[in-house]
């Protein structure tokens, strides 16, 4: 059984992911750390689920049998963990979190000492050490050598900072209002904190996590809400997140939802423009439209793509050594500040490109025009193998005659199938996306 998948181990908290497979996935991963270990230390956090409860202290409990101790700091963002693991010297770092899914699921992640999510190679590593119970009984310690626990509630403190000081001090936000909707999930108290200190006039929506509203017709993934009240209050600009804080979504002042590439697009430029893209390239991911790399193209820019997830966005920043990287769904990374798709950052150097331009929202984050473009989502029972099914790749060659861009994957998190269509014609779109959903139902019931 494979356990990773795009971002972490996640599925159905207590069941398809339970304690005792998170107390054997703890102890693995603290097995395979010790290798590497400095300081004896992991680090972990959660959002605001509450299977959380259940998963940390499994966690704690596998973690300190192969003698590790943990430092437990509540509920946190995700891109917080990735920062805190470095800052606070631990060997490790794991986030709790299934983030943009509904409170039902869960999910595990793991990032190494410096604050980067695992590559493929430790992944395997873990899975491989997790499937040895003989190495995982004879690991436990005993006596002295048990690892210890304890919870620190203050240090999200040092994350604060690390936000404030990356937006520009020559800028304020005394006269700019923002609309927040923390999703009931991680950034309910910190998304509220940075933006008061740094002097805007802030409303938050969806504020008050209970445990099984996280996500819930809110946030990112839901920005609907958000569009309304900055309408109603007459914002400058709004800012969704999802349930661990990793993604971002903008709405203008008009109410309209930024599309994520059209924002990778305009921050790109904006950095570019501040003489802080040395290299003038930009990740993205094959999700993103083609007249995001046009409009790169077009001011000397270069368009990388890399496969779905930020881990694999950050790997070829690092290659290529760009500043700025992103997927079209919201998760945005600034090298300069982060190694993880940060919600809260990208949502401060958004308003700092604002602020700059002396422009609206609508005006500046709207620098090109998308090609038509359409993603569909088939649920699906079992992931069979694309490059088994008959018939194809005489489909995919087909679209391609038909002048169209054709992306066919399965989703790392979820059972579905991704099927992206995009081109100039749109009416060629909308019939090979209607044929290729009566295709698959067929040939993934057969």
């Amino acid at each position: 059984m494979k356990l990773f998948g795009t971002d972490g181990v996640r599925g159905l908290a207590g069941k398809e992911l339970d304690a005792l497979m998170a107390m054997r996935l703890s102890m693995a991963a603290g097995i395979y750390f010790r290798k590497y270990a400095k300081t004896n230390k992991i680090l972990v956090g959660k959002d605001t689920r509450r299977s959380g409860y259940m998963l940390e202290n499994a966690l704690v409990s596998g973690l300190t049998a192969v003698g590790y101790n943990v430092i437990q700091v509540g509920p946190m963002s995700t891109p917080a963990i990735a920062f805190l693991t470095e800052d606070m010297r631990c060997d490790a770092g794991i986030m709790i979190s299934a983030s943009h899914n509904p409170y039902e699921d869960n999910g595990i992640k793991f990032f190494d000492a410096h604050g980067n999510k695992l590559n493929e190679k430790a992944e395997e590593a873990i899975e491989k050490i997790y499937q040895d119970m003989d190495l995982l009984r004879s690991e436990q310690k005993i006596g002295r050598e048990i690892g210890s626990s304890k919870r620190i509630d203050d240090v999200v403190g040092r994350y604060i900072v690390k936000l404030k000081n990356s937006f520009p001090t020559d800028l304020t936000l005394n006269d700019i209002r923002v609309v927040l909707d923390t999703a009931n999930g991680a950034a309910y108290k910190v998304a509220p904190t940075v933006f008061e200190e740094l002097g805007a006039d802030v409303i938050v929506i969806n504020n008050k996590p209970n445990g099984y509203n996280i996500n819930d017709n809110c946030g990112a993934i839901h920005p609907e809400t958000l569009s309304e009240k900055v309408r109603e209050y007459r914002a400058d600009i709004g800012f969704a997140f999802d349930g661990d804080a990793d993604r971002l979504v903008v709405v203008d002042e008009k109410g309209n939802q930024v599309d994520g590439d059209k924002l990778i697009g305009a921050l790109a430029l904006y950095l570019k423009q501040r003489g802080k893209m040395e290299h003038s390239c930009v990740v993205a991911t094959v999700m993103s439209n083609q007249g995001l790399e046009d409009f790169l193209k077009k001011h000397g820019i270069k368009l990388i793509r890399s496969n779905v997830g930020d881990k694999y966005v950050l790997e070829e920043m690092h290659k290529h050594q760009c500043r700025l990287g992103g997927e079209q769904s919201g998760h945005i990374i600034f090298g300069e500040y982060a190694k993880t798709g940060d919600g809260l950052l990208t949502a401060l150097q958004t308003i700092a490109l604002i602020l700059r331009s002396g422009k609206k929202a609508s005006e500046v984050l709207n620098p090109f025009s998308l090609y038509p473009q359409q993603l569909l989502n088939l649920k699906v029972a079992t992931k069979k193998p694309l490059d088994s099914i008959k018939g194809l790749k005489e489909k995919e060659e087909a679209i391609k005659a038909d002048g169209l861009r054709s992306l066919i994957r399965y989703s790392g998190t979820e059972n579905k199938l991704r099927i992206l269509l995009e081109g100039k014609n749109a009416k060629a779109i909308d019939k090979w996306l209607e044929e290729l959903e009566k295709f698959f139902k067929k040939a993934l019931n057969d």
